[in-house]
């Protein structure tokens, strides 16, 4: 078995993890992105769907650069 390691649990446990962070980086990448395309940033929409961050960058876009301006 593959990331087993001695340790029986440890590949259920690994799978489950990748799991979250998957779920948890589309989450927020697909958010970001959607704001980007909408608001007509090009530049934010490339990078975002390019770079992957586990969410950092596009929570970043999301709270401090997609917001209307008034």
């Amino acid at each position: 078995m593959p990331f087993d390691w001695g340790f029986p649990c440890f590949a259920g446990v690994f799978w489950v993890f990748i799991s979250l962070a998957v779920a948890w980086s589309m989450a927020w990448k697909g958010v970001a992105l959607w704001r980007a395309g909408r608001n007509a940033h090009l530049v934010w929409f490339i990078v975002l769907f390019i770079v992957n961050t586990l969410g950092i960058l596009p929570i970043i876009y999301i709270f401090a650069f997609s917001r209307k301006k008034v």
